[in-house]
């Protein structure tokens, strides 16, 4: 089977000491890309690294995420910087904006600025013509309505992690070319989004492991990591009732779509 980790975070410290090998086991796996979403400037340069070491695996998106905007009084400069990474590189470097989106989990104090900042990256992306991969945490409410006022303006993307209602992936489907990530979490006891899942069509969906964090049944506890995006898949296979093969398959299809094109990064 061919896969795809359309969320993957393997430039974060966790991976230092065997960055190599978990690349090498991901390839193994059957996981032959692995998309890269940013989170700050402070990470920026370690993914670029990352991508740089790995070109025909890794593909890099730019970005700042919800929470980098919490408490952060340079959150302006910040999606200035995004800018500028977007324009330093050539058409084609950068495969989406994102991790972009709303965070509301920890607090609600910084809702009109993350709703600011993210309003700003989804224009870029229309500015770019990239698709976007969108975090949404304790904010689905938000996230519709922000995503009400782009419909019709050609904004695609995925919707990361998704994890609300069989309503609420029915209205975000509705506005645009979008995409929902399933990772980990769809492996869980319980796991509300395994019904949400079951009402999926299956062109809806890519694969996600959201590496280090999420990891599936039966390595949940532990740190995650791409090759467990097979796990992710067997899941969604069960849950759909088809084959693996085919959710691998259809799911590539759509991340191949959505994502992948000619990388080479400037000098």
């Amino acid at each position: 089977m061919i896969m795809i980790d359309t969320h993957a975070h393997i430039y974060e410290p966790e991976f230092d000491d065997d960055r190599d090998e978990v690349v090498a086991s991901a390839l193994a796996a059957g996981v032959t890309k692995l998309l890269l979403p940013a989170i700050d400037g402070e990470s920026y340069g370690r993914m670029l690294d990352t991508c740089a070491k790995y070109p025909e695996v890794c593909r890099p998106m730019m970005g700042l995420h919800p929470t980098s905007v919490n408490d952060n009084p340079h959150w302006r400069e910040a999606l200035d910087e995004v800018r500028r990474q977007l324009d330093r590189q050539p058409q084609g470097y950068f495969c989406g904006v994102g991790e972009i989106g709303l965070d509301f989990y920890w607090s609600n104090d910084f809702r009109d600025e993350q709703i600011e900042a993210f309003e700003a990256q989804v224009e870029m992306s229309v500015e770019y013509g990239l698709p976007i991969a969108v975090h949404t945490r304790s904010a689905w409410d938000e996230m519709r309505m922000v995503m009400r006022r782009f419909a019709g303006r050609g904004v695609r993307g995925v919707f990361h992690a998704f994890s609300d209602s069989v309503e609420c992936y029915r209205e975000l489907r509705g506005y645009g070319d979008f995409l929902f990530g399933i990772g980990g979490v769809v492996t869980f006891r319980k796991s509300a989004v395994a019904d949400v899942v079951r009402e999926m069509s299956l062109d809806d969906i890519v694969l996600e492991t959201d590496c280090p964090y999420l990891t599936p049944v039966p390595y949940r506890g532990r740190r995650n990591e791409p090759a467990y995006v097979r796990y992710v898949c067997e899941k969604v296979a069960e849950l759909k009732g088809v084959t693996p093969e085919e959710v691998a398959v259809r799911t590539t299809t759509n991340a191949e779509c959505m994502f992948l094109f000619p990388c080479k990064e400037k000098n």
